[in-house]
């Protein structure tokens, strides 16, 4: 039924909590729901979820909350909601279940959510186009702070030793020496001198030109208000009282709210009133800016006596029997994409298809559950068993903290130590290396369009690589780039291409500038060639070697290779043993990131 809080299917997601308004049946025959927003913690940035735990912690210090523990300080912040205005229209298939959200009050014990299910509640309201979390503006002020303490009751013959004069204002006297009757004829008198002043008053006829009206007018609590305080402060003299109520310049014209306010004023404030309901706050903001405060609560009132509140409210309860009530929503049967194991297998452990063996609930870390459910990203591989994947999309977090889910929040800086990233870091471990390098490596190529490669040579000056490059993750508005360079290129001028011609030398000159930087071989003495190990005993010196290096000599007490060159430290000599090198296998090098630029974009540069 509209009016209450239900969860809305996200597959891959915790269920969206709204509020639904109204059901509406579109021209297609389907039912859509018009819902109010309301949001989790983990939907806010990290400078709200710091104010709503300072809030937090203010309401358990002021309402003398019983202490918590770890665990129970980590699934309460899954039962608070933030309240939004923002609308929204859904198909009414989407309603999986039935929740309650009341506002948090001081006198209410945050123990009694954890033990009752799908319960939540609030107590700020949270602007999604602002960014802003502000106190509920209705929220039932119950305790210390606005209840006011009564004193002990005097004893008889007991003096009070206050100043009464400063504590109140004495505005009638029921102990005064006029009878009822008199004080009732003085209020007749003060009715009729209010009907003549108003028939006096030119702005008042023209509202109300009939006698009727004039008189229900001037029979109005202002009048009577009026007249009252003329006889308080005339100490109760009806001659005197009298004459006040006639001075020398005429009658005294009383008005009140419901005369002061124009029609247009109060159409404004009827819409104000439709739009935020009894938030006069809001309405004196955005509506009637002129108004005060007493002015709007007093014309609310008095609103609701006249024939235009029942006529307006008539029509909302005809509008309301006409709408739908109460829709039939058909069970969800469609598989869910994270579940492991396929419905009606039989229980299993760890060890299903797509996991590794030895994996546990990633919350509550058991080994058995009749239905596992993937969670988090992809490569980490973690599940959670059938009962914690039902807290998960009610409440939208685990039962413990982890480090997969909100474990950042934990500390009230915006940011984490470099130790803290490193432990959240899924190479911190020897499974979390294993389960990142399972994965199959794949060649990929980066390719951008041919506007993209010019945008980056004509915008060059809106780009600013070098400043990007010191804030890399600073987004970069690329649909202004390229609506700037659209601009732009055609009035790029067309220079034509500048040919640089080499100096290139003849095909003579090359050989000899080659053969005057040849090293200078040395002829070298053979000698009785060694073996290099007992597979290759008598092979001449020139022959390559297994590893296809050349063999040394030593000519005058100095290593030389038959090239000519001197053995220099490192070179190995013949007579040292061969170290097979292990050959590299092609399978396990990873796979080349090429850049390929087309002809286009290199004339492109060549012209830039």
């Amino acid at each position: 039924k509209a009016g209450n809080k239900y969860l809305v299917i996200m597959l891959n997601n915790p269920y969206l909590i709204r509020r639904i308004e109204e059901l509406n049946k579109t021209a297609n025959g389907n039912v859509e729901a018009k819902v109010v927003c309301l949001f989790r913690r983990r939907d806010l940035s990290s400078a709200l979820n710091a104010l709503a735990e300072n809030n937090a912690r203010e309401f358990e210090e002021d309402s003398k909350q019983p202490l918590f523990s770890e665990a129970q300080k980590h699934q309460l912040k899954h039962r608070e909601l933030f309240l939004s205005r923002q609308f929204e229209s859904l198909p009414a298939t989407h309603i999986r279940g039935k929740c309650n959200v009341t506002l948090l009050n001081e006198t209410d014990l945050l123990s009694g959510y954890l033990e009752k299910e799908d319960c939540f509640y609030y107590s700020l309201v949270f602007d999604p186009v602002q960014k802003t979390l502000l106190a509920d503006q209705g929220e039932i002020r119950v305790g210390s702070k606005y209840q006011a303490e009564i004193p002990e009751r005097l004893a008889e013959g007991e003096s009070d030793g206050r100043v009464l004069d400063k504590l109140e204002t004495k505005v009638w006297d029921p102990d005064n020496q006029l009878k009822d009757s008199q004080i009732d004829q003085f209020l007749v008198v003060a009715r009729a001198i209010g009907t003549f002043a108003r028939a006096l008053d030119c702005s008042s006829s023209i509202r109300q030109p009939s006698l009727h009206m004039s008189a229900a007018a001037a029979s109005r609590d202002i009048t009577l208000f009026h007249a009252m305080d003329t006889l308080q402060k005339n100490g109760y003299d009806l001659a005197r009282a009298m004459s006040s109520l006639v001075p020398q310049g005429g009658p005294v014209l009383c008005r009140d709210e419901m005369e002061e306010w124009s029609a247009s004023e109060a159409m404004l404030f009827e819409d104000a009133l439709e739009k935020y309901g009894k938030d006069f706050s809001d309405i004196r903001q955005d509506f009637l800016p002129w108004k005060s405060l007493a002015s709007l609560v007093q014309f609310y009132y008095m609103w609701k006596t006249t024939d235009r509140y029942i006529q307006q409210k008539r029509l909302k309860a005809a509008e309301a029997d006409s709408k739908l009530k109460q829709v039939y929503i058909p069970t969800y049967t469609k598989p869910n994409p994270n579940q492991i194991l396929a419905a009606g297998s039989k229980t299993g452990m760890n060890g299903t298809a797509g996991l590794q063996k030895g994996l546990s609930c990633e919350s509550c870390h058991t080994l058995h559950s009749p239905q596992w459910y993937a969670w988090g990203p992809p490569n980490m591989q973690c599940r959670l068993c059938s009962v914690c994947w039902i807290y998960w999309k009610k409440y939208g977090g685990l039962k413990t903290p982890t480090h997969l889910e909100g474990i950042s929040r934990a500390t009230s800086r915006g940011h984490l130590t470099r130790q803290e990233v490193q432990d959240m870091s899924p190479f911190a471990n020897t499974a979390g290396r294993a389960k990142l390098l399972a994965k199959n490596r794949q060649t990929f190529i980066l390719q951008t369009t041919k506007l993209t490669r010019i945008a980056r040579r004509i915008c060059h000056d809106i780009l600013q690589p070098r400043r990007a490059a010191r804030r890399p993750y600073a987004p970069i508005n690329a649909i202004a780039v390229k609506a700037e360079c659209m601009i732009r290129l055609p009035k790029v001028p067309k220079v034509p291409l500048k040919v640089k011609t080499a100096l290139r030398l003849s095909l003579a000159a090359v050989v000899k500038d080659l053969a005057l930087q040849a090293p200078l071989k040395l002829k070298a003495q053979r000698s009785t060639p060694t073996p290099i190990n007992r597979n290759q005993v008598n092979h001449p010196r020139g022959a390559p070697s297994l590893l296809g290096k050349r063999p040394f000599d030593t000519v005058g007490g100095l290593q030389l290779s038959t090239s000519g060159r001197t053995l220099v430290a490192g070179m190995r000599s013949a007579n040292q043993s061969v170290i097979k090198r292990p050959k590299v296998s092609h399978g396990d090098s990873p796979n080349p990131l090429v850049f390929v630029a087309t002809k286009d974009t290199r004339c492109v540069q060549l012209r830039l």
